[in-house]
């Protein structure tokens, strides 16, 4: 299950997950993720990488990043809300906004690899004039194993410009009684663990729990909540 943090908005279940990869000598396509390699090297690689936004998943039931998913004080705010209005942030239904298009992200990625760390930065661009905006995250993963489990746990920080905050999680003249509400830019934190456990030949248990912070931008008047969370345990097959 994905929790979707949105007023009124349903978690997403996780059923069947597919996981689809493959790499060439210098293009690759892994779960939604399409890059070019510029450099490769045992500890280094930077790549053109182009993926769909996933901010939109939360107001699409079958966006691609829900079913390929194994990838400040309220009185400082610039739209805080006096007594009056705030009694009218609990009616805001998602029925009644504009449609929040997916967008298509374009950027650069570069990992470092060290024994079993790998330290990742990506900035990347909206080239669909959706939002036009731009995001970026740093990230550190650790490659271990206990008995015989692969675990990743991975620690991150996501960063998001105000005109991607503004187009997803603030308000249009029209769509509330709220009026326009803009959205700061960002830096949300964030923490995964992946774990496998080979059982035979292609078999294996697979489990995934992230957590995914908010409460930079929890003065929005669609959260609900201030973070999201992706759990999902099952089986693996491997083709």
């Amino acid at each position: 299950m994905i929790t979707n943090p949105l007023r009124g908005g349903d978690n997403v279940p996780l059923v069947v997950i597919p996981q689809i990869a493959f790499y060439a000598e210098d293009w690759f396509f892994d779960n939604g993720r399409l890059g070019y390699s510029l450099l490769q090297t045992s500890k280094h690689q930077f790549n053109v990488v182009s993926e769909l936004n996933t901010e939109s998943r939360f107001f699409i039931d079958w966006h691609p990043s829900n079913v390929l998913t194994l990838h400040s004080s309220s009185a400082d705010s610039p739209f805080y809300l006096q007594a009056a209005e705030a009694s009218s942030v609990k009616n805001v239904n998602l029925n009644d906004l504009h449609k929040r298009h997916i967008a298509l992200d374009t950027g650069l990625a570069y990992h470092y690899v060290s024994d079993h760390h790998v330290f990742s930065v990506q900035l990347l661009h909206d080239v669909t004039n959706v939002y036009n905006g731009v995001r970026g995250a740093l990230q550190w993963q650790y490659h271990t194993q206990l008995g015989p489990v692969n675990i990743k746990p991975s620690f991150g920080l996501n960063y998001k410009s105000a005109e991607l905050n503004t187009y997803y999680y603030g308000l249009k003249d029209g769509e509330t009684l709220l009026g326009d509400v803009e959205v700061a830019s960002s830096w949300q934190p964030y923490a995964k663990i992946d774990g496998r456990l080979p059982l035979r030949d292609e078999y294996s248990v697979r489990f995934h729990l992230a957590y995914y912070d908010y409460s930079a931008i929890n003065d929005s008047p669609l959260l609900e909540r201030d973070y999201s969370m992706t759990a999902f345990i099952g089986f693996e097959r491997t083709f």
